[in-house]
């Protein structure tokens, strides 16, 4: 903990959590996490992807049982397990996502499950005036019959904080309330729980805008891996400091990367371009950006969860939609218009969830690595079952995936071999630019280090490679060019040849250089 800790904090404490464990198959989730929250303010939990933020929440509020440590409200043990229990304990959850129902009223959102009643039957006007009362005291001016999809996300949001509030919530936790809001949107979130933290309630704030974090929070916990970083006074801590602090250093010792020469980012400019972007970008997802990778070239893009480094790849690759700007890929213009498209014009995606959006868990290794071949050929015209035993072979043998098994269940193999099988998938389709995204998270450092080999030899080869990480330290490692992002804005890209981590975190934390 940061020594600015008040001593009789815990004293003062609406909620304390001491040593709590959380662990999933192969995975400590959450490894000895201290976190407290005072009455009357707003704390911020701050931390990049993995670093324990939804776990803790998740314990906190009966969705996971905690395997160590205590939790304590006003001074008492705690133990849920059901967020309804949480509930009635008076800790009340909004999450990005409105958990509740467009097609009901306003009124009747508020009040599901609790209506007012008299001998069984709803007593609706007074459910519309209790209505009124509530929405008043967050100067929220709706009326209490309009159906709740009739109003914009924020304005449902702040009706489920007036549910939450009404519950008699002492501690409210705001989940990345604002990701879907504008300016203007914001700013009448933050009024109201401003209000609720003058009111002395208790708010827990997740948010990965930096700016808005230091907007609202008076104080902050960052976890990192699992682990506690510290608690700190908002206004004591800088945002580079911040930065520095939730990405860290990796612990482990990396095997190190065969010695090559820096290359020349001329030289790099004069070879073939293979994909171009200019004023791309999505309403709500990237604001429009240029992007320039040729030949050959590794482009490493950086920023914090939420910046948009996912979002961008994802519209270059026809993911999602670009609503503005043009792209030209192999020397062909066009916008990709579905991820068949942008395979066929050569390009290879391995997405950031691997268990969600890539492995098929039930498929065997094989069926997974040709996945992307029959994708692109047509599901009319099946691959041969000799081509494809070839293809996995080649692959099994390629990337050393072990157990050396093509028929094995994907979902039985290591994290790091999983990924190894995805990246197989893709460098089967004999790619021209592969996009990886956080293609090492959450595998073992020798898996690790072999990846970061093969982007490097795919590179020298001339595959052209976008490759996405939250640890600095291995985008400056493998990428000739780094796009810096910050909220979902590109605002530097630079030549890696002098870069610095020093250099990158303060573009993250200011979107200015040093």
């Amino acid at each position: 903990m940061d020594d600015d800790r008040d001593d009789d904090g815990d004293a003062q404490a609406v909620l304390t959590m001491r040593g709590v464990r959380k662990t999933f198959p192969g995975v400590t989730a959450l490894d000895g996490v201290d976190f407290r929250l005072l009455p009357g303010e707003v704390h911020a939990l701050m931390g990049e992807n993995g670093a324990g933020k939804s776990t803790l929440i998740k314990v906190l509020t009966g969705v996971h049982r905690r395997d160590g440590g205590t939790v304590r409200l006003d001074g008492a043990d705690l133990e849920v397990t059901s967020p309804q229990e949480a509930q009635a304990a008076g800790i009340s959850t909004v999450y990005q996502e409105v958990n509740l129902c467009p097609n009901l009223s306003v009124a009747e959102n508020l009040f599901i499950g609790r209506e007012p009643r008299r001998f069984g039957r709803i007593q609706w006007g007074e459910m519309r005036r209790r209505t009124r009362d509530l929405l008043a005291r967050l100067d929220l001016d709706l009326d209490p019959g309009s159906a709740l999809s009739s109003h914009s996300i924020a304005v449902q949001q702040l009706v489920a904080i007036a549910r939450a509030i009404d519950v008699s919530a002492r501690v409210l936790v705001l989940d990345e309330p604002t990701s879907s809001l504008d300016a203007e949107e914001v700013q009448q979130l933050f009024r109201v729980v401003r209000q609720l933290r003058d009111e002395g309630v208790a708010v827990l704030f997740v948010s990965h805008f930096l700016d808005q974090v230091y907007e609202i929070a008076d104080r902050m916990t960052v976890l990192r891996n699992g682990k506690l970083v510290g608690e700190y006074r908002t206004a004591e801590l800088s945002q580079v400091q911040l930065v520095t602090l939730m990405i860290g250093k990796e612990l482990e010792v990396l095997e190190e990367l065969e010695e090559q020469p820096v290359r020349d980012p001329e030289e790099l400019r004069s070879r073939p371009v293979v994909t171009r972007a200019h004023g791309l970008g999505r309403t709500g997802s990237v604001e429009p950006l240029d992007l320039t990778l040729h030949s050959g070239e590794v482009l490493g893009l950086a920023g914090l969860l939420g910046s948009g480094r996912t979002e961008t790849v994802r519209l270059l690759f026809g993911a999602d939609r670009a609503d503005s700007g043009d792209l030209e890929v192999n020397g062909t213009p066009g916008l990709m218009r579905s991820p068949v498209a942008a395979i066929r014009h050569g390009m290879a995606f391995c997405p950031e969830d691997r268990k969600v959006d890539g492995i098929l868990a039930e498929l065997s290794v094989r069926e997974n690595v040709v996945l992307a071949m029959q994708a692109a050929r047509g599901w009319m015209r099946p691959i041969p079952r000799r081509r494809q035993d070839a293809v996995a072979r080649k692959y099994i043998e390629a990337l050393d995936i072990r157990p050396a098994d093509p028929e094995m269940p994907a979902g039985h193999l290591s994290g790091g071999n999983q990924q190894k099988v995805l990246l197989a998938r893709w460098l089967a389709t004999e790619p021209t630019i592969l996009i990886l995204d956080e293609p090492t998270r959450g595998i073992d450092v020798g898996a690790k280090a072999e990846i970061q080999q093969l982007v490097a030899g795919l590179s020298r080869d001339g595959m052209a490679v976008l490759f996405i990480s939250a640890e600095l330290e291995e985008v400056l490692r493998l990428a000739d060019t780094v796009a810096v992002l910050r909220d979902r804005t590109l605002v530097a890209q630079l030549d890696n040849t002098d870069l610095t981590q020093e250099t990158v975190m303060e573009l993250i934390a200011s979107g200015a250089p040093a």
